[in-house]
């Protein structure tokens, strides 16, 4: 058999003095400045006619989005022992440190600071999200990317030559191997079993695919509603595919059918939602490009 590549990347990146910054901190990091950046590029290119103060609130509002948004979302539907937490232990919502996260819900928390932004600004929300739509995959491919440095969201077991070892799956792995012993060699030999790299599958569609599709699309004027709505079937198709590689998040196991995964059950509203809006845009009007605000 051959030796597949062993995912053991420190998640530590360096140190400043005592303090660890860590790669899936840094992606973040970088997230919010590459958004930044092709934001500014699109406004300066009259996408969305507004000073760069007013972008810069909006990036602020969407940055806070994406945190509360996620942390929350994360905590009512995928926290183990269900919304219980509320009465029984509210600190736990600001435990960042253990982790926890939701793409769903930081979009969410996106649209809803979004929304309150275009209010201010006289605005029409959809030429806003049109207006991000192709920004949001930047922060998803590296977000991927981070979870892929950090070992976890690991794959189903797999054959193929691209599968992976990683070592914090090590108590499935012998639960795995147990189950099957066809798999006993691998656990014996490389310490684990290989396992679809689900993470960078989803870079690649969520993040990379994504973005060039949702760039290219944008780069000329388009009905309103269009690039929200592919991103949403983009995004929705995407993550329901992968899911089926993926193992589910533990504490909650498959919702239904042997099969359906939590991410798959809140992707199947977004593939709706897409058709929706790609069916408006067939007679929506089209946001001209205007000369932009300083």
């Amino acid at each position: 058999m051959t030796s597949p590549y062993i995912v053991d990347i420190n998640p530590v990146a360096f140190h400043l003095g005592p303090v660890q910054v860590h790669w899936y901190g840094l992606m973040y990091l970088l997230s919010f400045l590459g958004v930044g950046l092709l934001a500014e590029r699109r406004r300066h290119a009259g996408r969305l006619p507004v000073s760069r103060d007013a972008l810069s609130d909006l990036a602020f509002y969407a940055m806070m989005g994406v945190i509360v948004g996620g942390r929350v979302w994360y905590m009512l539907f995928y926290y183990a022992g269900g919304p219980r937490w509320i009465w029984t232990d509210p600190l736990a919502l600001f435990k960042v440190w253990d982790g926890g996260m939701s793409f769903h819900g930081g979009l969410l928390g996106v649209l809803a600071a979004s929304w309150w932004w275009s209010h201010r600004h006289r605005l029409h929300f959809f030429d806003t999200v049109d207006f991000l739509a192709p920004l949001v995959p930047v922060g998803l491919g590296l977000g991927r990317l981070g979870n892929f440095i950090n070992g976890e969201l690991w794959g189903k077991p797999s054959a193929l030559p691209w599968a992976m070892i990683f070592p914090h799956a090590h108590d499935d792995d012998v639960a795995w191997a147990a189950a099957h012993p066809s798999w006993l060699p691998s656990l014996q030999q490389f310490g684990g079993v290989p396992r679809q790299p689900s993470q960078l599958y989803e870079m690649l569609l969520e993040g990379v695919v994504m973005f060039t599709v949702l760039w290219l699309v944008s780069l000329k004027p388009r009905p309103r509603y269009l690039v929200s709505g592919l991103f949403a079937l983009l995004y929705g198709g995407f993550r329901f595919g992968v899911e089926f590689v993926r193992l589910p998040d533990p504490q909650l196991g498959y919702l239904a059918f042997g099969w359906l995964t939590m991410g798959q059950a809140q992707s199947l509203p977004m593939i709706l939602v897409g058709v929706v809006l790609l069916v408006l845009s067939r007679r929506a009007p089209t946001l001209v490009p205007a000369t932009a605000v300083r």
